[in-house]
């Protein structure tokens, strides 16, 4: 039977053949989670961490959505694909893929830092309102515009041609299995995102992510609690203040907050945020100063 469920943040291992919205159905199930969402979209054919918020955890999402990535992924040399993966129309192959690992690494190398990349008219993105990938799927793909994303390193692991194991670490937005299209393309063979797994996001990493199974286990003993992170420690990279009661009873009566309430050294920049905490580290609000004053990001109800 789902337990009660609290707020916050489960971390999941997602397998292979399923989707996110799926995964995310089942995981508010076994909760029994009035609400529950994932804080960026892995492929059906895509494995590795996928954060999930319950409940009031929700309303906190969006600070999950463009943070720091790290993927493992198998590019395949010499077959090109209309969807830049696997799953694909083939549109060109060639044989040719005598490669020296400097040639290999040269491409690779290419990719590292700030570049511009042009993400998939197979995606998520969307074009007035409908995602590129149904527009693509009726013959009427669009083309977005190229847009800054950054690499902080390309690690290539084995070398098996035509196959390339490599390992990456990105900003969020980064499409990987474009970047495996784009180093195909400069080698001049094409090439195509074989397989992925992401082991890391927003600083959580797949060692701390639970399998559908163990929860599955988990909600059946009545322990599903004991993998449930507590929001204010999901958002770890936020400067915390704790509120007295008289802050708490502004904040929980949308009163204007200023630098009068809250005065903090983590402070330093006119448009930072701040998670507002209690004596229990539980959540009260997350607010976004503002020059002097505060705005309201999120409260959460208690």
């Amino acid at each position: 039977m789902p337990f009660n469920s609290d707020s916050g943040i489960i971390v999941i291992d997602k397998p292979a053949d399923i989707t996110s919205a799926r995964l995310v159905a089942l995981l508010k199930k076994l909760t029994g989670a009035k609400k529950a969402g994932h804080t960026g979209t892995l492929d059906p054919f895509a494995t590795g961490v996928l954060i999930c918020c319950l409940n009031e955890a929700t309303k906190i999402s969006r600070f999950f959505l463009e943070g720091d990535k790290k993927y493992q992924a198998i590019l395949r040399l010499g077959v090109s694909t209309d969807t830049q993966d696997f799953t694909g129309k083939i549109l060109s192959t060639c044989n040719e893929l005598d490669f020296s690992r400097e040639e290999i690494t040269a491409a690779f190398n290419k990719y590292e830092g700030d570049i511009e990349q042009v993400p998939p008219v197979y995606s998520a993105l969307k074009h007035k309102g409908v995602p590129l990938y149904r527009l693509a799927r009726k013959g009427r793909p669009v083309e977005k515009p190229a847009r800054k994303v950054h690499i902080y390193y390309l690690k290539i692991i084995e070398i098996n041609l035509p196959e390339i194991f490599f390992e990456v670490s990105c900003s969020g937005g980064t499409y990987i299995r474009t970047l495996c299209a784009d180093i195909g393309r400069d080698l001049g063979c094409g090439g195509h995102l074989k397989e992925l797994r992401r082991i890391e996001s927003c600083g959580f990493s797949i060692g701390k992510a639970s399998t559908i199974v163990e929860l599955e286990k988990l909600a059946l003993s009545g322990s599903m609690t004991s993998r449930i992170i507590k929001m204010a420690d999901a958002l770890k990279n936020i400067p915390g203040f704790i509120a007295n009661d008289i802050l708490i009873e502004k904040i929980s009566r949308g009163k204007t907050i200023t630098d009068e309430d809250i005065k903090s050294d983590s402070l330093t920049g006119s448009n930072d945020f701040i998670k507002i905490v209690n004596k229990e580290n539980e959540l009260i609000a997350v607010l976004n100063r503002i020059n002097d004053k505060f705005v309201y990001c999120c409260v959460i109800n208690r």
